[in-house]
């Protein structure tokens, strides 16, 4: 077995072209013991050259939902309601501590990707209700009774 270490470019691009060629080779063979320490290898130079990022939670949240098939209208039953499921989804809300409980207990998603902080979307600062029919703002969006 012919191994080097993978410390430049070429060495990434050809140990991956390798790993092409010797994939699906069966555990324990001398072409399957090559392909999992070409894998190691690859992987370790992936992580100090192309390091990921921590990830948005609430893109964490969208993700998992898109793979497992959920809704909006899932993450509302587990959460406790569908405005606040709304709310968050679009980051007007932050999660809670009570939320990363039952995201990682009823969907599995590890708390630790969830608990990441950040910043809120602010709303615009006039809401369409306080805008009049001429664009201007009015003083109070409930209407007097007659």
């Amino acid at each position: 077995m012919d191994i080097q270490p993978i410390r430049t470019e070429e060495d990434h691009t050809n140990a991956l072209r390798e790993i092409e060629v010797l994939w699906g080779a069966e555990n324990g063979s001398p072409e399957g013991n090559k392909l999992d320490v070409l894998i190691t290898l690859v992987d370790r130079y992936e992580d100090e050259h192309y390091p990921i990022g921590a990830s948005h939670p609430i893109e964490v949240i969208k993700l998992h939902m898109e793979m497992t098939g959920r809704s909006q209208a899932d993450l509302a039953s587990l959460i406790g309601s569908t405005s606040r499921a709304s709310e968050v989804l679009k980051k007007r809300r932050a999660l809670t501590l009570d939320m990363v409980h039952k995201l990682n207990k009823g969907w599995g998603i590890p708390a630790e990707c969830l608990i990441t902080p950040y910043a809120l979307e602010r709303l615009h600062a006039y809401s369409p209700r306080l805008v009049s029919k001429a664009g201007r703002r009015t003083a109070n969006p409930v209407r007097k009774r007659a």
